[in-house]
């Protein structure tokens, strides 16, 4: 449970008391939806997962073809990159990003957020996080805060404060992303080559305070069950005291691990030698450790979970973790994305299994266009994950990991757990090839019952010694995954 007293000093041993809310860990789901400037062109090239790419290609590759359409601004900054030539080819050369921004706000003047909050309700979702400005600097908020180099940079619409109201009317949680590492108009930012991730990140003390009092002008007009922070936070500012005051006024709200400061000094000679340092790192690609070739982020001192990127694990972690990914490969609409690139409400689903039995959350994130709507071909999946968790929820919803996160029945099926007060759930992430089978590795000579969740039809089951045989009814209704709920005491073997 929470540490609810709202007495936390401005120290990492304070902070560090904060435990995870039981919300956050019985949610399970959430939407994060990317929604800015970007939005307007709603455009990125045809690549597989970013992640993929990068373990095959390189960061170079990567910031050049980057599937994520949020990242618009940067992408059509790269020489020859496609985004650069889509953009070219259609707004016309020397178009300026901010091209983009009357067209936004007339748009998303009249956005239906309570529509918007209602797709996100009926995934099962029990919560939402928004990008209230993104490494565009684009703000959806009417800060009291002038960008330090644009003056006026922010939606004329309180698309932040309305979508929260919206948001909480439909009884979800909302929580709020920021990009403390990159605002790329603040220093002209381009990311090209390895080492610019590290020097895209402002060191000046006035972008400090600017981030800082706009984290905080969130908390206090929003009050955020998330604060969700992106790529790292810049070097000088008091975090401990940030969470302090975050925790002060949400006892309930739970941040992540994107904080992590830059240490060291930064001037011309440094910067010079990151550069190097960048170039050796690409040219030597491909005989770097298979391990070192991922989308990561380095924790900070102080999180509630971590967050892998379009990734998974093996094992059940200790720590509290949310894998974001997008329902296509990017955050950000893309219409550019054909359908094979969306994932189906089949694999979501059991993504999605395999994820809470690992002690984790899943954020998914979908791209609303300008005027606030969700293209029909990214609210499929979500709605049939949405028509899943209406019938097996309780498999998923309050749980916790069991001792082991799967195992697989005779027939080869992978199955994962899950556990909520007396009960073992089975989750079944494809159909068995037949109706009888046992599950391996576990030991059911405590088990007392099995049925099947969303279904009034028996399930058979004995015990040879102490293995657990079951036998599925004749007709199974259509599901992505079955789930079968196990009382008395099943224990793993040995």
């Amino acid at each position: 449970m929470t540490d609810t007293a709202g007495t936390y000093e401005a120290s990492w041993d304070s902070v560090a008391r904060h435990e995870v809310p039981d919300w956050y860990q019985d949610a399970k789901l959430g939407i994060f939806l990317h929604w800015g400037l970007y939005s307007v062109p709603g455009w990125a090239p045809q690549v597989p997962d970013i992640q993929e790419m990068l373990r095959t290609k390189g960061p170079r590759a990567m910031l050049r073809d980057n599937p994520y359409a949020e990242w618009y601004r940067n992408s059509m900054q790269v020489p020859g990159s496609p985004t650069q030539r889509h953009h070219r080819a259609t707004y016309g050369d020397g178009t300026p990003y901010d091209a983009f921004v009357d067209v936004f706000d007339r748009e998303s003047a009249d956005a239906d957020l309570d529509a918007l909050a209602g797709i996100c309700r009926d995934t099962g979702a029990r919560y939402v996080v928004l990008t209230t400005k993104h490494h565009d600097g684009f703000t959806l908020w009417p800060s009291s805060r002038a960008h330090p180099r644009k003056g006026r940079y922010h939606a004329r619409r309180d698309l932040v404060g309305d979508l929260t109201d919206a948001v909480r009317r439909a009884d979800l949680r909302m929580g709020l992303y920021y990009s403390g590492g990159y605002d790329w108009p603040y220093n002209d930012a381009m990311l090209v080559n390895p080492a610019d991730s590290m020097l895209a990140v402002p060191t000046e003390d006035d972008y400090v305070e600017y981030a800082t009092g706009h984290v905080r002008e969130l908390i206090d007009r929003y009050g955020p069950s998330v604060l969700w922070n992106d790529i790292c936070w810049p070097a000088g500012g008091d975090l401990a005291e940030l969470f302090a005051h975050y925790y002060n006024t949400v006892p309930d709200g739970v941040v992540n691990d994107r904080w992590l400061q830059p240490d060291g000094p930064r001037n011309a000679v440094v910067d010079q030698l990151m550069r190097g340092a960048g170039d050796l790192v690409q040219r030597m690609w491909r005989f770097l450790p298979e391990g070192w070739k991922s989308l990561t982020f380095p924790a900070a001192t102080h999180h509630d979970f971590v967050t892998p990127e379009y990734a998974s694990f093996d094992e059940i972690r200790e720590k509290k973790w949310e894998s974001t990914r997008g329902v296509g490969h990017s955050f950000g609409a893309n219409r550019n994305e054909r359908p094979s690139d969306i994932v189906t409400a089949t694999e979501l689903v059991r993504s999605f299994c395999d994820i809470v039995a690992k002690n984790g959350n899943l954020l998914i994130g979908i791209g609303p266009s300008p005027d606030g709507t969700i293209p029909e071909e990214q609210v499929a999946p979500l709605r049939g994950l949405g028509e899943w968790m209406s019938i097996n929820g309780q498999a998923i919803y309050g749980t916790r990991p069991w001792k082991i996160p799967g195992t697989q029945t005779s027939e080869g099926t992978e199955v994962r757990f899950t556990e909520r007060e007396d009960i073992v759930y089975a989750l079944l992430t494809d159909l068995p090839g037949r109706r009888t089978f046992t599950l391996r590795d576990v030991d059911g000579s405590g088990v007392e019952g099995v049925r099947l969740v969303g279904s009034r039809a028996e399930v058979d089951w004995s015990l040879h010694g102490t293995e657990l045989e079951l036998t599925l009814p004749d007709r199974l209704p259509v599901s992505a995954a079955h789930v079968l709920a196990v009382s008395g005491s099943l224990r793993p073997a040995g």
